[in-house]
């Protein structure tokens, strides 16, 4: 069942039965221009978008009930319909469903309606629904936490048409690719990874090793001489020892194979698309994530793959040093909003506090954002403190929060999770020193990810009436699919959302907002 709202969030009278969904929707959304209520954006918009019914606005019950579970502090309580019509009425919660794996492209529901989750009534739906409401308004920001959830629901439209219109994907570059990395496969593992891997066990004189084995590499290595904590490519590159560039190698290359080879483009491309399935929110901090696929990782030595149909432009877009951005605008710093209102912030954070040192101005600027507080960082650090105290407040505030167990706030208001839920992101468990890291950074990259669910949104709203087709999202990347006519277009529609974005959330903050777009046949051309 699909409920449609007026202007004012109202329920309108009669919904939409599911066999009726696409003539009505699309009578209802011509009419009407609605804002859709449903309680999962993937299961009510997919089959929409399979009979050529694209819908503009709605309200993720589902997504929105797992920011107000957080924000109330009550993270990890289950958010679909039922358990929270359930809390409204105080009967028993029900256990959330596990969520749906995704299918390999070509597989999957064999009809339009099949296999979708059992629903709740339209009455739960519109009731959990005005108790959303009533429940946003009494969040600590209600304006700002209303625009997170209209975000994060737009987030769930983008992202279902994101993997309904697919990345483009030249099968002929890829393997090209493939043979020029790895070349050819040779009774299974290609040729380069196998002389790679003989390269190596014989630098480390251990006959049979597999080099991919993190605990045999850490013996063999451990009896030629070299201890280390862990085999992880940043400890490696570390250690003196002729194996450690083969071994390097080796890595970069396995991964490529593995996440992005010949089987992985059987299972996921299909009729020159790659198809993933995003997860908006998918990652404590509001960054999305994915079910399969790896649409989140491209390498670059793999992205000249991605290459636009005849006559079409890949317009690829991110925000330059979106982060540091961040902090300047949620801190108020005067000096750091000022070197944030440029083109290059830490070429201007150097210029005015270190001596036209660019390299120690982003080590202070990363320093602080991440908790890397001693060692080389430290001079740096100080530096910083005493140049921008607001932002340096900013963050430390978060820190101390954060380790005596207080819950931190991103801008809109997405709530960090509490200690206990979190350990597995966090490196060092749930120590509060480990918990101060974590929620002093949080408070800036869940931020940046609110900045980018509204670029998209408005970047949606501008393009709707194109051709142009958003087909990849990244953390602070979006490529557009268009016409090669559109590209100029598409080109000011971004740059025009990108400065939108910046005063919806900010208001007159001096901080600029860059985005480097280029406008290219070949993703791996794209500048920046």
């Amino acid at each position: 069942m699909l409920q449609h709202l007026d202007e004012a969030g109202r329920p309108v009278a009669e919904p939409v039965e599911i066999s009726a969904w696409p003539a009505q929707a699309a009578e209802i959304e011509e009419r009407d221009s609605p804002r859709w209520l449903w309680a999962n954006t993937e299961e009510a918009y997919t089959p929409l978008l399979k009979a050529g019914v694209r819908l503009k606005r709605c309200h993720d019950v589902e997504l929105a009930e797992a920011l107000l579970l957080a924000h109330e502090g009550r993270y990890g309580e289950p958010r679909s319909v039922n358990a929270a019509y359930a809390r409204l009425t105080g009967a028993p919660v029900p256990a959330d469903q596990p969520l749906r794996q995704a299918d390999p492209p070509g597989y999957g529901q064999d009809t339009l309606f099949g296999d979708l989750s059992p629903e709740a009534s339209v009455h739960e739906l519109v009731r959990v629904y005005q108790g959303q409401l009533a429940r946003v308004k009494a969040a600590n920001d209600p304006g700002r936490f209303r625009l997170l959830t209209a975000a994060e629901s737009a987030s769930g439209l983008i992202a279902v048409e994101m993997g309904h219109e697919g990345l483009p994907w030249h099968a002929q570059a890829h393997d090209e690719l493939l043979m020029q990395l790895l070349g050819p496969p040779i009774g299974g593992v290609p040729k380069k990874l196998a002389t790679l891997a003989a390269e190596i066990a014989k630098a480390l004189d251990a006959p049979g090793l597999h080099a991919d084995s993190p605990a045999e590499l850490k013996r063999a290595l451990r009896r030629a001489g070299v201890e280390v904590p862990n085999t992880r490519s940043w400890t490696l590159k570390h250690i003196q020892h002729p194996v450690i560039a083969p071994l390097l190698e080796y890595r970069e290359l396995y991964r490529i194979w593995t996440a992005h080879g010949w089987s992985w483009r059987e299972q996921w491309v299909r009729d020159g698309r790659f198809y993933p399935a995003y997860i908006p929110g998918g990652v404590v901090s509001g960054r999305w994530a994915t079910r399969g696929g790896g649409a989140l990782q491209i390498p670059k030595a793999v992205r000249g793959a991605v290459k636009a149909d005849p006559g079409w432009k890949l317009v690829v877009a991110d925000a330059g040093q979106l982060e540091p951005r961040i902090l300047a605008a949620v801190s108020r710093d005067d000096g750091l909003g000022r070197a944030a209102a440029g083109g290059d912030l830490y070429a201007a954070l150097a210029k005015e506090s270190f001596n036209d040192d660019r390299a120690r101005a982003k080590l202070a600027l990363l320093g602080a954002m991440y908790g890397q507080t001693g060692g080389a960082a430290a001079p740096a650090l100080a530096a910083l403190k005493n140049s921008y105290p607001r932002a340096w407040a900013y963050v430390e505030a978060a820190a101390r929060t954060g380790e005596t167990g207080g819950l931190v706030r991103s801008w809109l208001g997405r709530t960090c999770p509490p200690s206990t839920l979190e350990s597995s992101w966090a490196d060092e468990g749930a120590s509060g020193r480990a918990r101060g890291r974590f929620t002093r950074n949080f408070v800036i990259q869940a931020t940046a990810a609110e900045w980018a669910a509204t670029l998209l949104a408005l970047l949606r709203d501008s393009l709707w009436s194109t051709s142009a087709k958003m087909v990849f999202f990244q953390h602070d990347e979006v490529i557009v699919h268009c016409p090669d006519g559109e590209a100029g277009r598409v080109t000011e529609a971004l740059h025009d959302a990108a400065t939108k974005t910046g005063k919806l959330l900010f208001g007159n903050s001096p901080v600029r907002f860059p985005l480097n777009v280029s406008a290219v046949t070949s993703y791996a051309d794209a500048k920046g």
